[in-house]
C-alpha cells in the first residue's frame, strides 16, 4: 500500500458524498495504473491515507467491484483486478455501435459551438503532447474530446453508460498510450474526424472514428505481451 501513503499527507475528501469521491480517486488511479492490476488494497490502511472511516472505504470499494475493477475476498482482502480482454471487447463493441451514430448526427447537424469545443480540445491535446510532453492531461483531454461528441449529439447519458463500463478498454489504452507514436497517432485521429464532420462526409467521418476506436484492440497481443503481469 506505499502507492496509497505516497498521497495520503495532502488529500483529505469532503464529508459530502465521501463514498463517491474515494470511489472516483481509486477507479482514476486503476484506470492510470498508479493501483496497477494485482496490487493488494487495505480498507484500514485507505482509510487512513484519505482521512475516513472504512464504512465509506466499504462502499467505495463495492462499487468498483461492481464495475469489475476489483474483487472483494471477504474477512481477506481486496485486489486490483487484472485487465479482462472478454469485457474490453464487449465495451469497445459498445462504444464503437454508439459513437458510429453520434458522429453521424453531428456530421449531419454540424453544431458550432461543438465543433469549436472539440476543436479546441485537440490543439489544448496538440500543446498537451508537442509542448507540455505531458500524457496524463493529453489522455484527459482525449476523454473530453469524445464526451463533447456525445454531449452534442443530445445523447450524454449515453458516454456515462459507456464510462462504467471502460475501465478495462481505458486500462489498455493507457498502455498503448505508452508506445512511441501512439498519442501522435491519436491526435491525427481526431483532427481527420473533425474535418470531415466540418465537410458534412459522413461515411469518411464513421470511417474515420471506426480507424481510432479500434486502434487499441488490433494491438491487443502486442500490448499483452509486452506487460503479460497485468493481464
Amino acid at each position: 500500500m506505499d502507492a496509497l501513503n505516497d498521497l495520503s499527507p495532502t488529500i483529505a475528501l469532503k464529508r459530502t458524498s465521501t463514498s463517491r469521491q474515494l470511489y472516483d480517486v481509486l477507479r482514476g488511479r486503476i484506470i492510470s495504473l498508479d493501483l496497477p492490476p494485482g496490487m493488494h488494497l487495505s480498507r484500514s490502511e485507505i482509510a487512513l491515507a484519505y482521512r475516513v472511516s472504512q464504512t465509506p472505504v466499504r462502499d467505495a470499494l463495492q462499487m468498483l467491484e461492481a464495475e469489475g475493477l476489483v474483487v472483494v475476498y471477504p474477512q481477506s482482502r481486496t485486489e486490483v483486478t487484472r485487465i479482462d480482454l472478454r469485457q474490453a471487447r464487449e465495451t469497445q463493441f459498445l462504444r464503437l455501435s454508439l459513437e458510429l451514430e453520434v458522429i453521424r448526427s453531428l456530421t449531419e447537424t454540424q453544431p458550432e459551438t461543438v465543433i469549436k469545443q472539440a476543436d479546441r480540445l485537440v490543439a489544448l491535446q496538440e500543446t498537451a503532447l508537442n509542448v507540455d510532453h505531458d500524457l496524463e492531461r493529453f489522455a484527459l483531454l482525449d476523454r473530453q474530446f469524445h464526451q463533447t461528441m456525445f454531449e452534442g449529439a443530445g445523447v450524454a447519458d449515453l458516454w456515462v453508460l459507456v464510462q462504467s463500463r471502460s475501465g478495462h478498454i481505458d486500462r489498455l489504452r493507457k498502455l498503448n498510450l505508452m508506445d512511441p507514436g501512439k498519442a501522435g497517432t491519436i491526435l491525427c485521429s481526431h483532427r481527420e474526424i473533425m474535418d470531415n464532420v466540418r465537410d458534412g462526409d459522413v461515411p469518411r467521418a464513421q470511417e474515420a472514428v471506426r480507424r481510432h476506436l479500434t486502434g487499441t484492440l488490433a494491438t491487443v497481443e502486442t500490448i499483452r505481451e509486452a506487460h503479460s503481469h497485468f493481464f
